[in-house]
């Protein structure tokens, strides 16, 4: 059964990260490589909203099977609740983002394209576009560090010697 755990923190793990990394690095150098500003800017926007939700649905589900793992492989588990922390971090910024952050913008994005734009307006907007760059960089560090633990964690599944659980069915780590 810990093993289906462990499974689905990896396919949650590697779908967020995914994403993060799609988004930053494909999507958005591809519109604002190729499109005017304001129709890279309307596209992006359209893309936000899908994101986040990812975001939020793989980042819970990621604390919540590390902590299970942690239940699972006490006393050695404080890799987990490390994991757990980390994540329950990045939920929490990608939550003010998706929550906070990018409505703010959303708000203020249709009067960017106007012919007299309040300085006040573009100012706020380029804060708020700044801050959602920040969260989103701290997400990929917090991943590129979940990344480093679980790796490790599973090298030493794979070498460390393995006895059967107490149920008998399981092989524990």
């Amino acid at each position: 059964m810990i093993w289906l755990v462990l499974g689905l923190y990896v396919l949650a793990f590697g779908a967020w990260f995914g994403a993060v990394v799609c988004v930053s690095f494909v999507v958005a150098p591809a519109l604002f490589g190729g499109l005017p500003v304001e129709s890279a800017g309307t596209a992006m926007a359209l893309v936000f909203p899908g994101y986040y939700v990812l975001g939020y649905a793989t980042g819970a589900v990621v604390v919540a099977t590390a902590i299970t793992l942690r239940r699972h492989t006490r006393p050695s588990g404080g890799a987990w609740l490390a994991s757990a922390w980390i994540a329950g971090l990045g939920l929490l910024a990608t939550l003010y983002a998706g929550l906070i952050v990018h409505p703010a913008a959303a708000a203020l994005r249709p009067q960017l394209h106007q012919e007299n734009v309040a300085p006040a307006v573009r100012a706020e907007f380029d804060s708020l576009h700044d801050r959602a760059v920040q969260l989103n960089g701290a997400v990929l560090i917090a991943q590129l560090i979940l990344a480093g633990i679980l790796a490790a964690q599973l090298r030493g599944a794979a070498v460390a010697p393995r006895r059967l659980s107490r149920f008998g069915s399981e092989l524990l780590q």
